[in-house]
């Protein structure tokens, strides 16, 4: 009877710490993209690779978002978050080209999310 005690116990606070971890991980303002191409946002240019995008909001709608690669921050840039009719169905860069032939990120889409980061609005 004891033992069952203490699996049940076991079970419960199994379910805590899993419940706590997940809403703590779909809470975060963060999201990963990867980038085929170099590409430039505001000042920087990025090279291919993963990266993860990690924001802040600021007064007046403007998010601080910051531009990590290996857990470091390469870049930081302002923006908006635009809120979308739908969830996205998958994570999307979507780039314009500038004037002197190099592109720069224009908007972020994250897989199962309702809201985009937005550049240079």
């Amino acid at each position: 009877m004891k033992a069952l005690a203490h699996l049940t116990a076991l079970a419960m606070l199994t379910f805590a710490l899993t419940t706590v971890a997940f809403a703590k991980n779909s809470n975060k303002n963060e999201g990963n993209f990867t980038l085929p191409n170099p590409v430039r946002i505001g000042t920087t240019d990025l090279r291919p690779g993963d990266y993860k995008a990690a924001w802040t909001e600021e007064s007046g709608g403007a998010v601080k978002i910051n531009i990590l690669q290996h857990g470091k921050t390469v870049a930081t840039v302002e923006g908006k978050l635009k809120d979308l009719q739908q969830p996205a169905i998958n994570d999307a860069v979507i780039i314009k080209p500038l004037d002197d032939n190099t592109k720069t990120i224009d908007e972020i889409d994250f897989s199962r999310r309702s809201q985009a980061l937005v550049f240079g609005e």
